[in-house]
């Protein structure tokens, strides 16, 4: 059986972590991995998250199973987090999962089973998963235009042109904010606008947040899923919990079932569960226990709030400190997109060519299609970075 098996192809993130790891020069800088990273480089627990876990040891008094879907106080706290109160809980139906990648998953296998024709639209260029895991399960999609290179912003008619073409019943994913691997959002006008298309086309969001709080701050990033929510028959909502609340390793992800029927939530709930089952039973607790910990505290969220306000507003900063020193040195307004563009990435626009030699030259480690992390700069490296661009050519 075993002698069967084909070579998969490597995960050029994780070559490129490899990479880095491997490099011995002292000054070389990794922009590729997407994680945060602050100013020293590391990847900490966040106050509010360390504090509930240290509560948690103290009362936590079993080790046995959730249910199938997960713990209800995940399921309406985190919930209550993406759509506030744009519908009622008894239009909700979720399913707990391992990280957002579990609740896009389970998301597609669910669509799968009630409408196996649909056609999945991903943006282009979208996470690399999106469309990897749909290969994987056979299922049909397409791309519709996002990025403009040449603006570096979103190419909102080519996207409406390209979702023209989708039939009833198909599946569009979208980023809720802070777009991976671009950074260029949609406006508010814009949500508004697509809410509308989507609506009058008969098509079915499937919307993935990874990022809330990272962009504009908790409220204005789940404008997007929020505004759907309550003008779309039926969604599709994939929450993770690694960035904001800093639980990578912990793996707490929700998918959600938003219907204006409340009558199909119970339907839509057992499903959920039952697709669990198959793929992992009982999803884990200890991530999603701790997010609700900190959810459901008063003094803990303000400070988990803070905390993320901190994160978020050292990022802009970052982009901002990297657009005035390339505008310094070039004289142009040229990469003024940075300092717009939100949350952890943006495409730098460079050529596979110009970025292996940042690499080689620089030690600047960012993936071959010139996604680089924002967070994985601070205030000594951005010089560094923005000779590296303007020595490449870029």
């Amino acid at each position: 059986m075993f002698d069967q098996l084909k070579p998969q192809p490597a995960d050029k993130i994780l070559a490129l972590m490899a990479a880095f790891r491997a490099d011995p020069r002292d000054q070389k800088i990794d922009l590729g991995v997407g994680v945060y990273k602050d100013a020293e480089g590391r990847t900490p627990v966040m106050r509010a998250v360390k504090a509930a876990e240290q509560k948690l040891w103290q009362v936590e008094d079993t080790k046995s199973y959730t249910g199938l879907a997960g713990d209800a106080g995940f399921h309406s706290a985190l919930s209550q987090l993406v759509l506030g109160d744009t519908v009622s809980a008894d239009q909700i139906a979720c399913a707990a999962t391992p990280g957002g990648t579990g609740a896009i998953r389970q998301g597609l296998e669910l669509i799968r089973m009630a409408a196996p024709e649909a056609r999945i639209w991903l943006s282009a260029p979208t996470w690399p998963n999106h469309p990897s895991i749909i290969k994987y399960l056979g299922m049909p999609m397409a791309e519709y235009r996002y990025f403009d290179d040449a603006t570096r912003g979103v190419d909102f008619n080519g996207m409406l042109t390209d979702l023209d073409k989708a039939k009833p019943g198909d599946v569009v994913l979208l980023h809720g904010c802070c777009h991976n691997p671009t950074g260029a959002n949609l406006t508010y006008a814009q949500w508004q606008e697509v809410a509308d298309f989507l609506r009058a086309k008969q098509l079915i969001p499937f919307v993935d947040i990874a990022y809330q709080g990272f962009g504009d701050g908790l409220e204005a990033d789940a404008f997007g899923p929020r505004h759907l929510a309550k003008t779309q028959p039926e969604m599709l909502i994939a929450a993770s919990c690694s960035k904001n609340f800093g639980v990578y390793r912990e793996r707490a992800g929700l998918l959600m079932c938003v219907s204006q029927d409340a009558a199909k939530t119970a339907l839509n709930q057992a499903t959920v569960a039952f697709l669990n089952r198959q793929n992992y039973s009982f999803p884990p607790d200890h991530g999603a226990r701790l997010v609700t910990m900190v959810l459901q505290d008063d003094l803990l969220r303000a400070d988990w709030q803070t905390e993320l306000e901190g994160i978020r507003n050292g990022m802009l900063s970052l982009r901002q400190q990297l657009a005035d020193a390339l505008r310094k040195r070039i004289n142009s307004d040229r990469f003024d997109f940075l300092a717009q563009h939100r949350g952890m990435f943006s495409r730098l626009g460079a050529t596979e060519a110009q970025v292996e030699q940042m690499r080689e030259s620089h030690g600047i480690y960012m993936v071959s299609d010139s996604r680089l992390n924002i967070a994985g700069l601070n205030a000594d490296s951005v010089p560094i970075l923005a000779d590296a661009i303007v020595e490449a050519g870029v």
